[in-house]
This record gives structure tokens, C-alpha cells and sequence, in this order.
């Protein structure tokens, strides 16, 4: 991308992680499976939203909490994979993701470690370096955090950056999704299955989930995008509601499509202030991540093609 965003770009990730990812030819209990690939990357939804933004040329400032041996791996991988980063060093070990693609079925297992607890002056440190830069920009909050931090804190961080002027956008899921709907952010992400189970309700069809999503929007969340897989994504915004079919590419896994696709969101609205282009850009970058093995992101140069390629339906919900 030639151009660059009117507003800075920051995102937080409390809790990364060094992402491993096995393919084997099948899972057999109580047996060993030998992978014939393994895959190291650098994890966590706030760490690949920041790789992602250098893959599209816009600098984003990211910011992490790192532990231990792990931590200085993951580190060494992100050498030249972020634009800027700061780390929050605290003691213990960064947790270890593990993914395992049985090559047989095409199914996908997931491991996820626990991590270290983040003591409150330092999640008080950086949470502080984080809204400084932030200032009237966008402030990407995403992803988990360790069990000793208050389920209120992405709500609390969208008040401080709707009073800085700012952009919030929140891609988490829960009763931390809730808190944050309530603070009133300017973009959220959640997935079908993560808006069913925060509304407690099925939803059995494209316009039931528009339904759904524009009844957060008139609560106070300004956009609401809801990713559907295979299926592609939704957009609800004040003047309409958007649908774009997922492009018919090759999967090689689904892990980091969605950070993918809150990248692109918020490189649509940064460059263009257009939903349909913010849509637009999410699907590009969702096709280009999920071609790639392990947490591999999209290329820069496969983002134009798929960019042209995007058909956008509009709803009129």
C-alpha cells in the first residue's frame, strides 16, 4: 500500500505466545505420531495484527508481555517481523501454543498454554505506554490475558481511548467481549459462534446474524464485523450492512485469519474511511493467511489480487 493511515495504529497483546504447529499423517491414541513438518512462529492476536500491518506497509506499534526462554524466542522471530515493538518483561515463561493438522481428515487440534501472571505494576506499565501512543489513533485490543487481570480492562482501555479521541477495536470474546460492548468501541470482531454464545441465542441464517449485529451497533459499538468462516464476513456499520463471500482459495490452515482480518479491517477504515473497503481488505487478508502453513501470514503482493476479487453484497439491514 502506497498510502499510510490518517490516525496512528497500536495494538496490545498481553499474552503471546511461540506458536508450533505439527502436520502428521494421522492422530492414533496412546501412539506416537511422527510430524513430518514442524513450524515456529510468533503468536498471539495483538503479535500477528502487528505482522500483519508491516506486510500491508503501515507502521503499527505493537506491544507485548514476554517471560522467560520462550519469550526470547519469540522475540528473535519478531526481529523483522514488527515495525515497532515494546516489551514488558516480566518473570515465568511465555506460553506455548501448539497446533496439530491430522493430514488424512484435514482436522485441525489446538493446544493452548497458560502463561504467566503479569504483576499489576508492570500490566499498569504497559497499558499506560500503550494509550500514550495510542493517543486519538486506533487501539487494537485483542486477544486473552492472564488470569490475574480484571475481566473489566479491555472495557476500561475503550473508555480511555474514546476519552482520548481515539478509535478502539476489540477483538475478544465473553464476558470480556460484554464488558467491552458496554464501553461502546468503534469496531468489534467477534465470530458466529462467539456472538451466539455471548447472546445465548442461534442464529440460523445470514440475516438473523445481521439482525443480531445491528442491535449492538445501535447500542453504541459503531461497527460491528462478524466473521463466518468459510462462509466470509459481515459488516454492520450506522449507514448499512455489507456481506463478502470468502474467496475460493487453498486452506492450509485457519490459524490467524482472524487477527488477518482485523488488520484489513482497520487498514479499510484507516485508508479509505469506507466500510466497504474496511470489509473488503479483511477478506483479502483472511484468503492470503489461510493459504499459508503454521501462523503464516498473507504476502504483501498477494493482497491486490484478492482485493479486486472481493464482491461486496449490500444487505439494507
Amino acid at each position: 500500500m502506497a498510502s499510510t493511515p490518517k490516525r496512528p495504529v497500536t495494538a496490545l497483546c498481553l499474552h503471546p505466545a511461540l506458536d508450533v504447529t505439527y502436520h502428521v499423517d494421522r492422530l492414533i491414541p496412546e501412539q506416537k505420531s511422527r510430524a513430518d513438518a514442524a513450524r515456529h512462529d510468533p503468536g498471539g492476536n495483538g503479535i500477528n495484527i502487528g505482522r500483519a500491518m508491516k506486510r500491508m506497509n503501515i507502521e503499527a506499534h505493537t506491544f507485548c508481555v514476554i517471560a522467560g526462554a520462550v519469550g526470547q524466542i519469540v522475540k528473535d522471530l519478531l526481529e523483522q517481523q514488527l515495525n515497532h515493538v515494546v516489551y514488558e518483561e516480566v518473570s515465568g515463561e511465555t506460553r506455548i501454543n501448539t497446533a496439530i493438522i491430522e493430514v488424512e481428515t484435514r482436522t485441525q487440534y489446538q493446544v493452548i498454554g497458560g502463561g504467566t501472571d503479569i504483576p499489576q505494576t508492570q500490566l499498569e506499565s504497559v497499558v499506560e505506554n500503550f494509550l500514550k501512543v495510542s493517543d486519538a489513533g486506533y487501539g487494537i485490543i485483542t486477544g486473552s490475558f492472564q488470569p490475574n487481570v480484571p475481566k473489566t480492562l479491555y472495557a476500561d482501555l475503550v473508555n480511555r481511548i474514546n476519552e482520548q479521541g481515539g478509535r478502539a477495536v476489540v477483538d475478544s470474546h465473553g464476558e470480556v467481549l460484554r464488558h467491552a460492548i458496554a464501553a461502546k468501541p468503534f469496531l468489534i470482531k467477534p465470530n458466529k459462534y462467539e456472538l451466539e454464545t455471548l447472546l445465548h441465542v442461534r442464529l440460523r441464517s445470514l440475516e438473523a446474524i445481521a439482525h443480531t449485529a445491528r442491535q449492538i451497533q445501535r447500542g453504541g459499538v459503531e461497527h460491528v464485523c462478524v466473521s463466518l468462516s468459510s462462509d466470509g464476513a459481515l459488516l454492520v456499520s450506522p449507514d448499512n450492512s455489507y456481506y463478502a463471500k470468502a474467496l475460493d482459495v487453498p486452506v492450509n490452515t485457519t490459524v490467524g485469519a482472524g487477527d488477518s482480518m482485523v488488520a484489513g479491517l482497520v487498514a479499510g477504515f484507516g485508508l479509505a474511511e469506507d466500510p466497504q473497503e474496511a470489509l473488503r481488505h479483511a477478506i483479502a487478508c483472511g484468503a492470503g493467511t489461510v493459504m499459508h502453513p503454521g501462523t503464516e501470514l498473507f504476502t504483501g503482493h498477494e493482497l491486490e489480487d484478492f482485493r479486486k476479487r472481493v464482491k461486496i453484497t449490500t444487505l439494507d439491514i
